[in-house]
């Protein structure tokens, strides 16, 4: 006779312990792995790299601000050296240009690139002074009207409304035709030109910001009024500021160009893109290079400072925040 077949034994339960152990584990598996939240610089930067306008315009910045810092080293020639074998020489790629004048020369001989790159610095040094010089009055106009009120405050407000109804080219003529033509005269001018905007920024931020519990907190706690206006709601007003700074370098710089333009601001022979313009105006129609690169240099520069203004209004205003 046959056996019959070996029947394996069958395999005892589970324990509920072990079921549920395999089941934590096969959950702690499929769930998503936990992320820390980003730091502020990284949000920031997700924030301003989403606007790729305004990182083409920071890169476009750091170049103009990289020039400008190297420009004894990075300029073939000095600025004011001419060559009276070479007037008007056109650009390298057109005929009768030389490669050791790349963007050509100007009626007296001069280095076109050259001037163009030591009139960076000047330019922006305009931009930079200008701006420090109305954010700095300006926080102050508007701290004091933020905070002061009454009276005060409406007095510095008519004012600035007085300023803003002027057409803001025709009050730095004005102003400079008061203190004299000079790069000096011209900076101050347009610093109170763009004056009004800090004020009104300030104050409205102010305004906003002292309605908060921190602020009612500090006063309840003893802090002084300098220490509200400049530790405890200052710092808060920060965002808004620096997005107009950036704005505010761009028309300082265009305002800067029109009045040496028009012989106003900086004074012949320094290298500053308007009076650059100026100088040419008469070789309009048969040295186009004269005219159009300093011309050039104004756009991509005015233009590169509003899109990175744009892109940290993006990213410092929690509203426009994409």
């Amino acid at each position: 006779m046959s056996e019959a077949p070996f029947a394996a034994p069958a395999a005892a339960p589970a324990s509920p312990a072990a079921a549920d152990a395999r089941a934590a584990a096969a959950g702690a598996a499929d769930a998503p792995e936990s992320t820390a939240p980003p730091g502020p610089l990284a949000e920031f930067w997700g924030s301003f790299g989403a606007n790729h306008g305004a990182v083409l315009g920071l890169v476009v910045v750091l170049a103009v601000l990289a020039m400008a810092a190297l420009a004894p080293w990075v300029a073939p020639h000095p600025p004011d050296l001419t060559n009276n074998a070479a007037f008007l020489r056109p650009p390298a790629w057109s005929e009768g240009g030389s490669w050791r004048y790349l963007l050509g020369t100007d009626a007296i001989g001069r280095d076109i690139l050259s001037r163009l790159i030591w009139g960076a610095r000047l330019s922006l040094t305009i931009g930079i002074a200008v701006v420090a010089l109305s954010i700095a009055t300006g926080i102050v106009l508007g701290m004091v009207a933020g905070f002061a009120r009454g009276a005060t405050e409406i007095a510095i407000m008519r004012l600035m409304d007085i300023i803003l109804t002027l057409p803001s080219l025709l009050l730095a003529i004005v102003i400079v035709a008061i203190l004299g033509p000079g790069l000096m005269n011209a900076m101050l001018a347009v610093a109170v030109v763009v004056l009004p905007h800090y004020v009104r920024i300030t104050r409205a931020a102010v305004i906003a910001e002292t309605a908060r519990d921190y602020v009612t907190a500090a006063r309840l706690s003893g802090a002084g009024l300098a220490r509200l206006m400049f530790v405890e709601v200052l710092p808060n007003c920060a965002a808004p500021l620096i997005v107009q700074a950036s704005l505010g370098v761009s028309t300082a710089i265009l305002d800067a160009a029109a009045l040496g333009f028009l012989g106003l601001g900086a004074q012949p022979p320094a290298p500053e893109w308007g009076t650059m313009l100026a100088d040419a105006r008469e070789f309009v129609l048969r040295a186009w290079w004269v005219v159009t690169f300093p011309g050039v240099m104004i756009l991509v520069t005015v233009l590169a400072f509003n899109l990175l203004g744009d892109g940290l209004r993006d990213a410092l205003d929690p509203k426009l925040k994409r």
